[in-house]
């Protein structure tokens, strides 16, 4: 059902109860008029009976009923009155509009048994002789003789009709001019009350969207004033209340986008309600993908659903660590679950904190491995040390030749031990210079710290007759720590000349690009690395072949070193390599203007 608007509801009832007043005041006022003009009639034709008493009365005594009958005529027509003289029998003695005797007995009229008792009687009704409605009024000829005939006197009602209805139609003209006028006030009464109530409407609708600057501001009535004034103070503090949540909004939003951690808030139906930055990066969905969603639909993971429903169903809360196995390896979490409430204590969800701890887990396997590796090399040359000084001491000293054999290989594996111990210092230097910063850079030139390398490494180079060449300009500088730039190129060319076949080229280049990088290469024509080692060979100790390593010689940590240095530097190092087509190793160094941070390490 269509709704009206106030003015409609209220009008139309004005209009109702305006109608009924004026009909009711109509009714009774025109009853009145007519009570009064019927009264008005009674009197004039008492007035008239007590003229025409005596003349009649002289003319009934002088001549009898035919005079009396004459007179009676006469007089009609002077008074434009009907007279009518009745005796107590009920005969008609005289009339002034009939023949006496063609008239029926009156005797049981109503007004002339009145009047035959000695009363004036009064009676409205059609008349058997002229068939017209007439108002009757009887009184007897002479009060006070019971024998004294009665003398009546009558009026056509048409003219007093006539006179009524001409009020009764005056005043319905002028109740409905009152009423159309009355109509017309109350309509523009009921604009003006209601005008307020639209404008409060108008502006109400601007606080629904949100428009809460706006206020009411007119002077009507107290009760109009009260309200607007209490609609004013409505939007005052519903602004406020937004702005305060608005904001609260946006911190918790600022807090949780830059928090570390995952942070899922579900429901009790298990449907997602918050979803933060971090935890979309963990479990690699989209944010606003997730929103109002079950957390089934979205987390393919048993362990973390069980989370979150233990979560949803311990008021204690749980704890547990989650693996996720993605397509970039498994991601490992640690999670914490609790149930949320309301402000009156009533269970709405829970809410699930997720801790990347997969670094710390590698970084935890890193140092597992890296002490086994440590181990595993040291133990090697110590065993060896600590095996051939027993045997020297068990009596191998009485033999020369086998003692000087001994004192070598002893020897060589505590030069070896040296070397280990030295490239772990170095790798560990490199480590805390990429951490702290602490790098002292100057400007040196490229083509000096590779001729610097080949002098290093000549002794190597001239047992496997290797040739190396050198591609580099002069002028070409980088800013850079020397002795730890020039470690680079010496591991890289150790390397390449370690895996080089004898009388073999290793080739030395660097370049610089647009930008201003420097790019040096070390390319060997050796066995070449498969491309599922390349991820790794930056590892320490990590080997490709480890028998083929162990007779090199090798450490298994310049590469390691190699990458460390370059991170200190904020460049990279790559690999370009595959079986039986050589390797070529590429160092690339940032311009001089680019901040130090972490070195990217890829694989062409």
């Amino acid at each position: 059902m269509a709704r009206l608007r106030l003015i409609w509801q209220v009008f139309p009832a004005f209009v109702l109860i305006l109608l009924s007043s004026l009909l009711a005041m109509s009714w009774v006022v025109t009853g009145l008029v007519a009570g009064f003009h019927e009264q008005e009639a009674r009197s004039s034709l008492e007035d008239r009976l007590s003229l025409m008493r005596l003349p009649l009365d002289e003319a009934l005594r002088q001549g009898g009923t035919a005079l009396a009958d004459a007179r009676c005529k006469v007089l009609a027509r002077q008074s434009s009155t009907r007279f009518t003289l009745i005796g107590r029998d009920g005969a008609v003695l005289a009339d002034s509009a009939e023949l006496p005797a063609a008239m029926e007995n009156h005797g049981h009229r109503p007004e002339v048994r009145t009047a035959m008792d000695g009363g004036i009687g009064y009676a409205r009704r059609q008349s058997t002789t002229l068939h017209q409605d007439m108002v009757y009024v009887a009184v007897p000829l002479t009060f006070g003789d019971p024998a004294s005939p009665v003398l009546r006197a009558a009026l056509p009602v048409t003219a007093l009709d006539r006179h009524v209805k001409r009020i009764y139609r005056g005043a319905a003209l002028a109740g409905l001019a009152v009423l159309v006028v009355a109509a017309a006030l109350s309509l523009l009464l009921g604009r003006h009350i209601t005008r307020p109530l639209r404008w409060m409407l108008l502006q109400t609708d601007c606080f629904a969207a949100g428009e809460l600057d706006g206020r009411l501001r007119f002077r009507h009535s107290l009760e109009m004033d009260a309200l607007a004034e209490g609609l004013n103070r409505m939007a005052g503090q519903l602004d406020e209340r937004l702005r305060t949540v608005s904001r609260q909004h946006n911190e918790l939003n600022a807090i949780l986008a830059s928090m570390t951690e995952g942070v899922i808030a579900i429901d009790a139906g298990y449907r997602i309600m918050k979803l933060n930055a971090a935890a979309a990066r963990m479990l690699e969905i989209q944010e606003g993908d997730a929103q109002g969603r079950t957390l089934l639909d979205v987390i393919r993971n048993l362990a973390l659903q069980e989370m979150a429903m233990s979560a949803l169903a311990s008021p204690e809360g749980c704890e547990g660590d989650v693996t996720l196995h993605q397509n970039t390896g498994d991601r490992y979490l640690q999670a914490r679950g609790a149930m949320l409430r309301d402000a009156g204590g009533t269970r709405i969800g829970a809410v699930v904190v997720l801790n990347d701890v997969t670094r710390l887990r590698r970084l935890e396997n890193l140092r597992r491995e890296f002490v086994a590796n440590v181990s595993h090399e040291l133990r090697t040359p110590i065993t060896s040390i600590q095996g051939f000084v027993e045997t020297l001491q068990d009596g191998a000293l009485e033999d020369s030749v086998a003692a000087r054999r001994f004192l070598n290989i002893i020897a060589e594996q505590a030069e070896r031990l040296g070397a280990i111990i030295e490239d772990l210092l170095l790798l560990s230097k490199a480590e805390r210079d990429a951490e702290l910063g602490a790098l002292a850079p100057e400007w040196c030139s490229v083509a000096g710290l590779v001729q610097a390398a080949i002098q290093t490494c000549a002794h190597k180079q001239e047992e496997k007759r290797i040739n190396v060449t050198v591609d580099c300009p002069e002028d070409l500088q980088v800013r850079a720590q020397p002795n730890l730039l020039r470690q680079v190129v010496v591991n890289l060319l150790d390397n390449a000349l370690t895996y080089s076949p004898t009388s073999d080229t290793v080739a030395i280049s660097a370049t610089s690009d647009v930008t201003g990088s420097v790019h040096l290469r070390v390319r060997d024509h050796g066995c070449g690395i498969a491309p599922e080692h390349h991820a790794r060979i930056f590892e320490r100790f990590y080997r490709v072949d480890r028998a083929r390593s162990r007779e090199s010689g090798g450490t298994g940590l310049g590469l390691a070193i190699v990458k460390h240095i370059m991170q200190a530097h904020g460049g990279l190092v790559t690999v370009d390599s595959a079986p039986g087509q050589g390797s070529t190793f590429t160092i690339t160094l940032p311009t001089a203007d680019t901040p130090h941070g972490n070195a990217l390490l890829t694989n062409n």
